[in-house]
């Protein structure tokens, strides 16, 4: 049976979960409400034994929507919520197998980065522009950049601002495999079916026992990465360029 949020939709049959993000008309951008529905999808698809996560339309998720007026409130309250999504991902006890096509920039990637497996379709584009934006990282890319390709790779990637594909993305070790576009949730979800197959227990110690010696480090580098898009946030540079975004459109 599936559910249906405002931003996003899930389903679980036969211990796999699919959620679906579903702002398709804005690449999925990230907004508030879809934070907060993503959040809410996770927690109810926690029993599952392996998750999928895609995106409806022509992207995975284009980023935060810089057409959105700035948001109202506690920065930081925001910005942890924000943070939360990648806590959640990987908090659950079963593996989560982002299915990437089409954009996955800032955020996106960065939710995309959070998950324990990556399957992309060939058109799938990843960037992290936040410094070229005069932001800052949010998602725990700081921690797990270096850590998939080492540091000088992640600096050139988050420095740079250069939009890269699924092959690159793969040669880089962001990318567990590449498909066609038409089989990329055909083979998301094989594989969750397979480790959904597998006794519970076992995969969940399997993906805490990996993500052990990481942990402590992401708690540090997600405070920093806080401390840092609190800076930027209100930067004179960042509110220019962010109306300047909007005005085009």
């Amino acid at each position: 049976m599936q559910t249906t949020l405002r931003t996003v939709e899930y389903a679980v049959d036969d211990g796999v979960a699919l959620i679906w993000l579903n702002r398709p008309e804005r690449l999925n951008a990230v907004v508030p409400a879809l934070v907060d529905d993503l959040l809410t999808a996770l927690d109810a698809v926690r029993d599952a034994r392996a998750v999928v996560l895609a995106g409806r339309g022509r992207a995975f998720c284009a980023g935060h929507d810089l057409k959105e007026p700035p948001a109202e409130g506690d920065s930081r309250a925001r910005l942890e919520r924000l943070q939360d999504v990648t806590r959640k991902l990987r908090a659950l006890p079963a593996p989560v197998i982002a299915a990437v096509h089409g954009y996955a920039i800032g955020a996106g990637a960065e939710f995309a980065l959070g998950c324990d497996l990556v399957v992309a379709a060939e058109s799938a584009v990843f960037a992290f522009p936040e410094v070229s934006l005069g932001l800052s990282v949010t998602g725990a890319a700081s921690r797990l950049l270096p850590l998939l390709m080492g540091p000088l790779k992640a600096k050139e990637l988050l420095l740079l601002n250069e939009r890269f594909d699924a092959a690159k993305a793969r040669e880089l070790g962001l990318v567990n495999a590449v498909t066609s576009e038409d089989g990329l949730l055909e083979h998301a979800m094989g594989w969750a079916g397979r480790i959904a197959g597998h006794p519970p227990a076992a995969v969940a110690m399997a993906k805490r026992a990996l993500d052990s010696g990481t942990e402590s480090a992401l708690d540090a580098a997600l405070e920093l990465e806080i401390s840092h898009a609190l800076i930027t946030e209100h930067s004179p540079e960042v509110a220019a360029s962010s109306e300047a975004f909007r005005s085009r459109g």
